[in-house]
């Protein structure tokens, strides 16, 4: 019976300690370092909120980047689906469906040229917002046409945009491109 009690008193304190007090201490520490990424790392357009992120979204238009395709089975870039394709290199589903993304990338770009590889392989999650510089500058002359900007003026944007990490060993350069959409509906039109 002493066995018993004694375990009780710390099966409830552990639950108050690692189930209340560590969560909310957690919780709170993170509201008020990091407000911004508790939150979600919410994007806001006119006070509205347009998108995290981190996470990617599905880009349909011709004048908008396209990232990443997006591994979630029931609709593209939903979070609560996270994951990968889970096919192998050698799987030969996984050839077709690179193969296929080149062909759509080559129409959609009207050319021929090397299509980055980020542009029609999945991330591990399949919800990633990030593209490489390179994946970008591909994409700039079709957004520009699009838009009626100059090329110019979308590299720019882009350079602009693109976010290295400090320091450079740790990652290669890329770009968001849910920030970089928003960012370029900010430009108007040149006449």
């Amino acid at each position: 019976m002493r066995y018993l009690r004694s375990s009780l008193v710390m099966l409830l304190l552990m639950t108050l300690i690692t189930g209340v007090a560590y969560p909310l201490l957690i919780t709170g520490l993170g509201q008020w370092w990091f407000p911004a990424q508790a939150n979600g790392s919410l994007l806001y357009r006119q006070g509205k909120v347009v998108g995290s992120a981190l996470i990617g979204q599905s880009f349909s238009r011709d004048g908008d980047f396209q990232g990443r395709p997006s591994a979630t089975l029931d609709s593209a870039y939903n979070p609560l689906a996270s994951g990968g394709s889970n096919l192998a290199t050698s799987n030969p589903a996984l050839d077709q469906a690179i193969g296929q993304n080149v062909k759509n990338w080559r129409q959609r770009q009207n050319n021929d040229a090397p299509v980055p590889v980020d542009l029609v392989t999945a991330s591990a999650s399949g919800l990633d917002p990030h593209i490489s510089p390179q994946a970008a500058q591909y994409q700039a002359d079709r957004i520009a046409k699009a838009r009626g900007l100059s090329t110019t003026v979308v590299e720019q944007l882009i350079t602009r945009a693109t976010q290295t990490p400090m320091p450079a060993f740790i990652g290669a350069p890329v770009v968001n491109v849910v920030e970089l959409n928003l960012a370029l509906d900010q430009i108007k039109p040149q006449p």
